[in-house]
C-alpha cells in the first residue's frame, strides 16, 4: 500500500507504483492544476514540491510529476498548486500577477510551486537564486523578463526569512495554509516502505530516463524503487577515495562539500547537466546505467577514473568505469547485479579539471558532444591526464590514447594539436539530430582545445591552435 500526504489529505492507494504521479494527481484525485505538457521533464508545466522528513523537519524539493513513480511518494508530503491556495493570493502568487507574469497560465502551476519551493529553503534567498529554481520551467508566452522580474521581488521579500524555521514564518506571512505545520507528525506515522532489493524486478531510482523511454513498461512492471533507499544515498570520504552511492542524486553531489572541494566550478558546471527538479531526481547509478553517449555525469567520473562497485545481494565486485561500456546500451552487468557505489580515489591538489559542452540551448539540453578534462601537472610536465567525450562514440567515452600520449609531455601548442590528431583517431561519430558527424567531429576538436585555451591561458595561443 503506498501512503503519503497529497496536499492536506492522507491518501493510501494500492495503484501500481509505477504509475506517474501525474497521472494520479490529475485523474485519480482529479486535481487538474498540474498540467501535461512534454511528459519528458524539459517543461515544468508538472511541478509539485515533495517534502521529505528528515531529523524531524520537513525538507521541501521541486520535481517533475511526469516522470515520478506514484511508489516514489511513499511516506512524502506532495504539493500540487491547489496544496498552497488561501482565501488570498500568497506573495508568490501577487508577485506573478503584478509583474505580469502570466498570459495563456498553462505554465504558471508550475512556475508557482518552483517559487515556492525556493522560499521554503533553509538558506538566503537572492535574485539569482530565485531564478535558478525556475531553471526547469518553460514559459512559451512571456519572454521571461516579467517572470524574472517576480522571481527577483520574491527574493526581497525573503531578506527576512527565519532560515532555520522557514516553514512557521512562511505560514504567517500567509505563503503557506496553515496545514503545513501538522505534517511533520503526520509523516512520522507512516511507516518506511520495503528498499530490500528482489531477484526480478526491475530496478529504478528516480526515473528521470526510465520514466521517458519506457512509461508504459514501467507502468505494468514489478519494481525495486531504490529511490529512497537511505543505506544507498551519500558522498563520503573514505581511504582517500570519495565514494558516491547509487542512489545519491545530481544536486547532492553538487552541493556535496566534498564534490565542491574536489571540483571547485562545480555548481557552474552542473548549471549545465539539467534543471533543478531533474538534479533533484536524477541518480548517479541512474545516469551511468542509463548508458547514454552523452550522460553529462557520466563524464565527470570517467575523467575521474572511478569505479563501480557492483553487488548481485551477495557479492560484490569491482571494475573501472571506462570498462563498464561494452557497445551501444550494452553493460558489463549481470540481470541480478546492481551498482551498489561509484568512487574513485581524490586526487591530490594542485591539478586542473574543466567541463565543456555545446548544445541547441545553452542550459536545459542534451548536449551534442561534451567533454572533461583532468590533468595534474609536476614541473610543468603533465604528470597525469584522463579525457572523457560523448556524442562521439556509441558508448560514454574515455580518450585512452589521447590521454596517454599527453602524460610526460609540457602543455604547449604543438603537443596540444598533436593530441587532438590522436582524439580524432579515437572517436567514431555519427550523423544524427544532433548534428552531422563532420560537425561532430569539429566540436570534439574546438572543446579539446577549449580545455586548455581555459586552463593555460599562458601557455597556449589560441590563433595558433585555432588557426
Amino acid at each position: 500500500m503506498i501512503t503519503f500526504i497529497l496536499n492536506d489529505k492522507l491518501i493510501k492507494t494500492d495503484a501500481h507504483p509505477g504509475t506517474t504521479l501525474l497521472d494520479f494527481i490529475r485523474y485519480g484525485q482529479e486535481l487538474p492544476g498540474t498540467k501535461i505538457g512534454c511528459r519528458e521533464g524539459d517543461c515544468g508545466a508538472c511541478t509539485v514540491m515533495e517534502g521529505k522528513l528528515r531529523n524531524g523537519k520537513v525538507q521541501y524539493k521541486s520535481i517533475v510529476s511526469c516522470l515520478t513513480p506514484l511508489g516514489n511518494a511513499h511516506g512524502k508530503h506532495i504539493v500540487t498548486i491547489e496544496g498552497i491556495n488561501m482565501k488570498e493570493l500568497s506573495p508568490v502568487q501577487s508577485a506573478i500577477v503584478e509583474n505580469s507574469g502570466t498570459q495563456c497560465g498553462f505554465c504558471t502551476p508550475g512556475f508557482i510551486m518552483s517559487l515556492t519551493c525556493h522560499c521554503l529553503e533553509e538558506k538566503p534567498s537572492d535574485k539569482n537564486s530565485a531564478i535558478d529554481a525556475i531553471s526547469g520551467n518553460i514559459c512559451r508566452c512571456t519572454g521571461y523578463k516579467s517572470i524574472e522580474k517576480a522571481a527577483e521581488s520574491i527574493s526581497g521579500l525573503m531578506k527576512d526569512k527565519n532560515i532555520n524555521n522557514p516553514i512557521s514564518w512562511l505560514v504567517d506571512k500567509n505563503y503557506l495554509p496553515e496545514y503545513f505545520l501538522s505534517i511533520p507528525k503526520q509523516l512520522g506515522g507512516i511507516s518506511k516502505a520495503e528498499n530490500s532489493i528482489k531477484k526480478g524486478k526491475k530496478i529504478i531510482g528516480g526515473g528521470t530516463d526510465l520514466m521517458v523511454q519506457k512509461p508504459e513498461a514501467i507502468a505494468e512492471s514489478e519494481l525495486n524503487l531504490l529511490f529512497d533507499n537511505d543505506e544507498m544515498t551519500g558522498v563520503f570520504a573514505e581511504k582517500n577515495n570519495c565514494i558516491i552511492q547509487a542512489s545519491t542524486t545530481a544536486n547532492m553531489i553538487m552541493n556535496s562539500e566534498l564534490m565542491q572541494s574536489i571540483i571547485q566550478e562545480i555548481k557552474g558546471f552542473f548549471k549545465l547537466v539539467s534543471s533543478e527538479p531533474i538534479r533533484n531526481m536524477g541518480t548517479i547509478a541512474g545516469n551511468i546505467v542509463n548508458a547514454s553517449p552523452i550522460a553529462d555525469l557520466t563524464m565527470f567520473f570517467l575523467a575521474l577514473k572511478a569505479q563501480l562497485s557492483i553487488s548481485d545481494s551477495k557479492s560484490t565486485r569491482t571494475i573501472a568505469l571506462k570498462d563498464f561500456y561494452l557497445g551501444y546500451k550494452k553493460l558489463d552487468l549481470k540481470p541480478e547485479e546492481f551498482i551498489q557505489d561509484v568512487f574513485f580515489k581524490i586526487p591530490e591538489k594542485p591539478y586542473h579539471f574543466n567541463f565543456e559542452k555545446v548544445s541547441k540551448r545553452t542550459y536545459l539540453d542534451i548536449a551534442s558532444v561534451n567533454t572533461v578534462l583532468y590533468l595534474k601537472e609536476k614541473n610543468d610536465i603533465i604528470e597525469d591526464c584522463a579525457i572523457s567525450i560523448g556524442g562521439v562514440s556509441p558508448i560514454p567515452l574515455f580518450l585512452n590514447e589521447t590521454s596517454k600520449f599527453l602524460i610526460g609531455k609540457a602543455v604547449e601548442n604543438d603537443t596540444i594539436i598533436a593530441a587532438e590528431k590522436i582524439l580524432q583517431q579515437e572517436i567514431s561519430p555519427i550523423s544524427d539530430v544532433r548534428g552531422s558527424d563532420k560537425y561532430k567531429r569539429l566540436l570534439a576538436r574546438q572543446l579539446f582545445f577549449a580545455h586548455f585555451i581555459k586552463l593555460f591561458t599562458k601557455k597556449v595561443s589560441v590563433k595558433e591552435l585555432l588557426s
